[in-house]
């Protein structure tokens, strides 16, 4: 990890929500789920907020060097169909040795869909990788 990677860091990233993030899509085998309205899951804001997190942090990582989310702690409070773009703003709060924090919110360009916080930590992915594969082989789980 290079020493640029400081608190006060902030990046923004729209995309727009496609059909398929929406909440039906996230498990159609669910019969309860697959009922639900056609706006964008929460997962998927969540998953698009750490996204953002990434592009962040991946100027500042050396080779082989990547993140992984910890905690998320964010609301949802409101709901966006398909089509419409959804922008997160985060700011990385805190550098502590490997472990960062950020403040993230979402917006839909009406309503504030999601705000909070999502800590993250980097790791080397040859190490991170190897301990995955001896968890897989303890519970005779194929990697």
């Amino acid at each position: 990890m290079k020493p640029s990677l400081k608190a006060g860091l902030t990046h923004r990233f729209t995309y727009a929500v496609p059909m398929n993030k929406t909440v039906p899509y996230t498990y159609p085998e669910a019969p309860e789920i697959a009922a639900m309205p056609k706006v964008f899951a929460t997962g998927n804001m969540i998953i698009l907020m750490e996204w953002t997190c990434t592009q962040l942090i991946a100027p500042h990582l050396d080779a082989g060097e990547g993140s992984l989310g910890t905690h998320v702690d964010v609301s949802h409070a409101a709901a966006t169909p398909p089509g419409f773009s959804v922008t997160v703003d985060v700011e990385c709060t805190k550098v502590d040795g490997r472990k960062l924090e950020f403040k993230v919110r979402a917006h839909d360009g009406v309503d504030m869909i999601g705000e909070g916080r999502h800590e993250r930590v980097v790791v080397a992915w040859d190490k991170f990788n190897a301990r995955v594969a001896d968890k897989a082989k303890k519970a005779a789980v194929p990697a």
